[in-house]
């Protein structure tokens, strides 16, 4: 009995330091918190003057893109004598059946193609894709530079 009542003395006296450090809590504030008054400094960055060039450059080269990456949706591509009025022809066709929307085409050598829409992801365009399905099976989402988009 006395052995047991050792054994439970000495667990009591080392977890009883250690429940008592879990309750502790600091009464020191930051001084950002107590709203002193904070001194304020200068900070100076020295660079190779080549980085300011490196950086004309880089905002030159994105004054020149057309566009943005991004996705549209490709209604037709097609090959061959007349594809240029084809390519035309479904064009003005998409206009007449979605107003709202524009129709773009290019050529890549030597497809005539319609893509339309400006999405910035791709779900934008998969949602898309689904509205002119009924009207256009074959039209697929493809990735490509599209405009910037607008504000709202």
């Amino acid at each position: 009995m006395r052995f047991i009542f050792c054994k439970i003395l000495i667990v009591f006296l080392f977890i009883g330091p250690l429940a008592n450090a879990q309750g502790f809590i600091s009464e020191k504030k930051d001084s950002l918190d107590a709203g002193e008054n904070i001194a304020t400094g200068q900070i100076k960055i020295f660079q190779d003057s080549r980085i300011d060039t490196i950086i004309k450059k880089h905002i030159e080269y994105n004054r020149q893109q057309n566009g943005i990456e991004g996705y549209r949706v490709q209604v037709f591509f097609d090959a061959g004598n007349n594809s240029l009025n084809r390519a035309t022809n479904v064009a003005e066709q998409f206009q007449l059946l979605f107003p709202g929307d524009t129709a773009y085409i290019s050529f890549s050598e030597p497809y005539y193609k319609v893509r339309v829409g400006d999405f910035r992801t791709r779900l934008d365009a998969e949602g898309y894709l689904q509205q002119i399905l009924p009207d256009y099976p074959n039209a697929f989402v493809i990735r490509d530079k599209i405009n910037f988009p607008g504000f709202d």
